[in-house]
């Protein structure tokens, strides 16, 4: 799908995917630890499912997070395989403490 917009709702505590009508595509909900953001869960509305709408709308997320310096834990199982799958976004994964 394209036309995809895909903005940060802080107070919701997610990004959300939208087409242009403004309607609900999918999100990803995160926590924000200091400057580490969890990935938490992403979901996509069933109907949008297969179109890129949860790439696009991850891969948004990511670089709205690069764009402010912070870095990434992700627990979400998507973002997470999306990490894997994308070298060149490693660098924000935060390393392990310990």
């Amino acid at each position: 799908m394209t036309d995809v917009q895909v903005s940060d709702a802080p107070d919701n505590h997610r990004f959300e995917a939208r087409n242009p009508d403004g309607e609900l595509l999918g999100f990803s909900v995160y926590d924000t630890i200091g400057t580490t953001v969890v990935f938490t869960h992403t979901e996509v509305d069933p109907a949008f499912e297969g179109q890129g709408i949860a790439s696009t709308l991850v891969q948004a997320a990511l670089d709205s997070v690069r764009a402010s310096g912070r870095d990434v834990v992700a627990f979400c199982p998507y973002v997470k395989a999306w990490l894997g799958r994308h070298p060149d976004y490693q660098d924000l994964v935060r390393a392990p403490q310990g």
